[in-house]
């Protein structure tokens, strides 16, 4: 822990506050006045009775349900099945001011995992409209699957990022699980003391600390599209002249954006390597574990950053040095590659959307990473917004992804930026031109051996030669 931090938990948990016993979360039931809510990420129900569920077509449930660790109803129990976001909290009540618990204070509570091999967990707890915490738990949550109950502690100022107003705290606990998964808790309570043994990342530096992705949803997948990405990146070796690094908007070059991408990079042999989810810190492990170390090419354009402002909301500063940590990475393992760094494209429909007006901070900060000769930085996104700064639907479904037309308006925005750095790649980017009838040319070559001669492909077949010299005076 930093001096600074460690001054400022100090002064939260001095006199100036009184000095609490334990406070219990959970104890065979909630704080006073406090009630224990379920929630799938459309649906919120407040247990009543000895259970309470929320269906999910198909075959699908998020429920919670009341258990025994050493009587009857002193636990409870969360299931839940094909569940992108289930939720078991504690909230409610009188606020509870968690200052006191910061600076040697731990959170404590019992777990027994029944089933998560297809799942993840994480603990969370709420600190205002725009503060969520949270500390991850998947690997070691799926190793204590069938181990029975395990005592838990963590360091409570795990859940703290300077600037957190921690005074009244509404939802202290929150147990989230996403896939599927069987897990039971008891005895939630924050002491004034104890000793973790539960680690937690350190908000200020996970940015730059690489790390697999480690989520529920990609331990099946990501190490081996990380090799799979390996061998494609060998095969195509020197001759790659364009790599995009990313995130899951730069895998969607492989699916929205694959028509695309082949008129305009697939002649470059462009290679992306976009993995879903990734934050800074996961691209930084593939750029460590070899993967761009078979290519040379002469532009690599790189664009991340908006899942460290989803997932964690994290501090526009810490994402901006994990970029600049990966910049730092290509730059010493492609040493002769011109590096264009975009702008986080906009997310959320309004221009007051919080995450990307976190965004909007970090691009602020990465701009001045450009030196203009190794470095260059593009922000392409007005190009994806209405005069009134929103973003369609049309574009962006989901409003963070874009579709084929969102993919479209990508490259023809960057088209010119691209073309300063590789000149070749202007030659490349292709409209569809009528040439009458039902015909239209989709494609023009331009020869690299010999100056002046264009080939010309065409949606019914064929190819047609063009040399401008001996057709000199026709158009």
């Amino acid at each position: 822990m930093n001096i600074r931090l460690a001054a400022a938990l100090a002064v939260l948990s001095s006199s100036a506050f009184a000095a609490p016993n334990d406070l219990n979360v959970y104890a065979g039931h909630p704080l006073e006045a406090g009630s224990i809510v379920v929630s799938d990420a459309d649906s919120v129900k407040t247990l009543a009775g000895d259970a309470v569920e929320i269906p999910k077509s198909p075959d699908g449930v998020v429920a919670v349900s009341k258990s025994a660790k050493a009587k009857k109803d002193d636990a409870l129990t969360l299931n839940w099945n094909k569940a992108w976001y289930a939720s078991l909290r504690v909230q409610g009540g009188k606020p509870v001011d968690l200052r006191p618990y910061l600076a040697k204070g731990v959170l404590a509570l019992d777990l027994k995992v029944d089933e998560l091999a297809e799942g993840g967990l994480s603990f969370r707890l709420k600190c205002g409209d725009q503060c969520e915490r949270g500390v991850p738990y998947v690997i070691p949550a799926r190793a204590a699957q069938g181990k029975g109950w395990q005592h838990l502690v963590m360091s409570a100022s795990c859940f703290y990022r300077e600037g957190d107003d921690f005074s009244k705290i509404t939802q202290p606990f929150e147990l989230n699980g996403t896939g599927k998964g069987k897990v039971a808790i008891a005895n939630v309570k924050y002491q004034l003391s104890g000793k973790p043994n539960v680690e937690c990342p350190d908000y200020k530096t996970v940015s730059v600390t690489p790390d697999k992705l480690n989520e529920s949803w990609s331990i099946s997948w990501w190490t081996a599209r990380h090799e799979k990405k390996l061998a494609d990146a060998k095969a195509l070796g020197k001759s790659a002249q364009v790599v995009f690094i990313g995130d899951s908007i730069t895998e969607g070059w492989e699916k929205s954006g694959a028509p695309v991408w082949d008129r305009y990079y697939k002649p470059l042999n462009g290679i992306a390597l976009g993995f879903g989810g990734d934050r800074t810190e996961n691209v930084l492990w593939r750029l460590l574990h070899g993967e761009v170390d078979s290519l040379d090419p002469k532009v690599a354009v790189l664009m991340f950053g908006t899942n460290n402002t989803g997932h964690r909301q994290e501090d526009p500063k810490t994402t901006a040095l994990g970029i600049k940590r990966n910049i730092d990475e290509l730059q010493k393992r492609l040493p002769n590659t011109k590096i264009l760094l975009l702008a986080i494209f906009p997310r959320g429909e309004k221009p007051d959307d919080n995450l990307r007006q976190i965004n909007d901070k970090i691009n602020t900060i990465i701009a001045g990473f450009a030196d203009n000769q190794k470095v260059f930085f593009a922000n392409l996104n007005q190009a994806f917004l209405q005069p009134d700064g929103s973003l369609s639907r049309d574009i962006m479904p989901d409003l963070l992804h874009p579709n084929e037309k969102g993919y479209e308006i990508w490259a023809k925005a960057m088209a010119p930026e691209l073309a300063k750095l590789l000149p070749a790649a202007s030659q490349y980017a292709w409209d569809n031109v009528p040439i009458g009838g039902s015909g239209f040319v989709s494609g023009l070559v331009a020869s690299k051996k010999e100056p002046g001669l264009i080939y010309a492909r065409t949606d019914v077949g064929g190819a047609y030669r063009w040399d401008v010299k001996k057709n000199a005076g026709f158009h």
